[in-house]
């Protein structure tokens, strides 16, 4: 919105049944390139960039942001092999490493540990952040790439819903709705009150 490819109101109505913007992001929403509502589409797709940019000779790089449950699918392994592979440094994967999936703990679902490690293994340079610290986050992605020839991924530690004491690292709080009694007060300890 702050960029102008939509109405700032369409915010207010984030989530909802009237609403443009729902839970999973539609490339019919301006400024969206591409719809990856579907785990596993996103890094593919961003490989896919990162090759065109390749051949087109440019130096623009191509950033994709994932999440525990994304990093469960085959097709995203496939491609971190084929990244690899083709020595993708213009690639940078991100991971919200919340440790938490729609149905419960990635532990609980297919663990990723030892991460870093098999992110290395596979031919990836790697760097671990506090995703909650701008500073580390800054730092890191403008350190790219980590290592040439290599893609660069960085796992970004979260705790999910931070600082919100009834929802703070549970499963539940993936689909569940701040109820209004309780808004104020959510916004403020987001406002770091």
């Amino acid at each position: 919105a702050q960029k102008g490819f939509i109405p700032t109101e369409w915010l207010s109505r984030y989530y909802c049944d009237d609403g443009k913007l729902m839970g999973h992001i539609s490339h019919k929403v301006p400024g969206v390139e591409f719809s990856t509502g579907s785990l596993g589409h996103g890094l593919p797709v961003a490989v896919g960039m990162a090759i065109a940019a390749r051949y087109a000779k440019s130096d623009r790089r191509v950033f994709c942001l994932t999440s525990d449950g994304d990093m469960n699918e085959g097709s995203t392994w496939e491609a971190i092999m084929f990244a690899a592979q083709e020595h993708l440094d213009n690639l940078i994967l991100i991971l919200d490493y919340n440790k938490i999936q729609a149905l419960g703990f990635s532990k609980d679902i297919e663990d990723l540990s030892p991460l870093a490690a098999r992110m290395e293994n596979f031919g990836w340079a790697v760097r671990e952040v506090d995703g909650h610290s701008v500073e580390e986050l800054y730092d890191a992605l403008s350190a790219v790439p980590f290592e040439k020839g290599k893609p660069s991924f960085v796992i970004a530690h979260t705790v999910k819903c931070k600082g919100i004491d009834y929802l703070e690292n549970t499963v539940e709080s993936h689909y569940r709705f701040v109820p209004d009694e309780k808004l104020d007060e959510v916004i403020a300890k987001l406002k770091g009150e």
